[in-house]
């Protein structure tokens, strides 16, 4: 782990301290775990009204070149050439066997070539340097270490961000533009990472600070920090790179079946391809499955999960409690022949064996706004 004056921080860092944040080293970064509110005031705000959070610690890029979209399937099954003007897409990155390197957003900005990418903190000078490598001579990618990147997530996200301009409201789901926050240029997506409405903003580091200032004096926004956005995205079944999905595991394995496009389906034309589809056609040997807990124990990451005779058939990548549902949930990978909902199983906590039962995801329904 790196020294605390090793740590990095993001444009919003005294920001955080200022308003009396727990920190703590995240992907190199020194980043906020919560707010004197505390992680569950935090996360059911969230759910009912709106949160803010610091993701600048993410990785922001360009890719551009006389097709990048084109290129850019080189190396992900998403159809990035269907992209339309102001549409985002989620993608994976994988590597020649088929495994996932990263998940990220790709994004066609109206009426501009170039693509603009948002890839994972962990591992983004990694895939910054696989891109740029694998694509050399075709694209070129421009990282982008001076922008910030805020997330207003929540029911009252539309309401609060309309006052600092007005058209925003016109963005649905995985749609995005270049509005000003706050006067300050911005590249706003209609995205998040909670399960709520809510939006993606990236700006000039140098705007961070008043842009998030001037988020947070409207009476319905709370700083939110790392625990809330965990539990919250527990909840809403999504994964988390390096946990729930990383270079061992398949699309196809993870559930994430639905980024891989119509037509590179048909044109079978993106890393371990055939591999990926006879996966898709005739099944895996694991699956990624939510889990109810039914004690007050939560099940936490590498716990072993077992049948009724004690085998081990699994294991937990994500757990923990969930505030929303007011117990504690989970998400792991078993054996496929055990991954239909309602099947019974048992995770082992201290030594003891836990019951838990297959559920689906989301644990929490999404409330994204889907409009055209």
């Amino acid at each position: 782990m790196a020294s605390l004056s090793d740590l990095r921080k993001t444009p919003l860092h005294s920001l955080h301290i200022s308003l009396g944040a727990r920190m703590v080293p995240f992907a190199g970064y020194d980043m906020p775990v919560q707010y004197p509110e505390g992680i569950i005031k935090e996360h059911l705000h969230t759910r009912a009204q709106a949160g803010l959070f610091d993701v600048s610690h993410m990785g922001q890029a360009t890719l551009d070149g006389s097709d990048p979209a084109a290129a850019l399937e080189r190396l992900t099954p998403a159809d990035i050439a269907g992209l339309k003007d102001g549409q985002q897409r989620y993608a994976l990155l994988l590597n020649d066997e088929g495994g996932i390197k990263d998940d990220f957003m790709a994004a066609r900005l109206p009426s501009e070539r170039a693509l603009h990418l948002v890839v994972n903190a962990a591992t983004k000078e990694s895939d910054f340097a696989y891109i740029a490598d694998r694509l050399k001579g075709i694209a070129e990618l421009k990282p982008l270490p001076t922008r910030a990147l805020l997330a207003l997530q929540g029911p009252a996200a539309e309401d609060v961000l309309v006052r600092h301009d007005y058209d925003v409201q016109n963005l649905g789901f995985m749609k995005i533009g270049r509005f000003r926050i706050a006067g300050a240029a911005a590249i706003v997506s209609r995205s998040g990472y909670t399960g709520e409405d809510g939006f993606e903003i990236s700006l000039a580091a140098n705007e961070a600070d008043h842009v998030a200032r001037a988020l947070l004096a409207e009476p319905e926004v709370l700083p939110v920090g790392l625990g809330a956005r965990d539990s919250l995205r527990l909840e809403a079944g999504l994964c988390l790179y390096g946990h729930d999905i990383d270079e061992t595991t398949s699309p196809i394995e993870a559930g994430l079946a639905f980024s891989i496009g119509k037509r590179r389906k048909m044109a079978r034309d993106f890393p371990a391809s055939e591999r990926l589809m006879t996966q898709l056609l005739e099944g895996t040997a694991r699956k990624r499955v939510g889990f109810r807990v039914l004690d007050k124990v939560p099940a936490r990451e590498g716990a072993e999960i077992v049948d009724k005779t004690g085998r081990v058939i699994g294991r937990i990548t994500s757990g923990g409690f969930g505030p929303t549902i007011g117990a504690p949930i989970a998400m792991g990978y078993v054996m496929s022949e055990f991954a239909s909902d309602g099947t019974e199983l048992a995770v082992m906590v201290r030594g003891a064996a836990r019951p838990v039962q297959v559920a689906p995801m989301p644990f929490v329904p999404h409330r994204y706004k889907r409009n055209t």
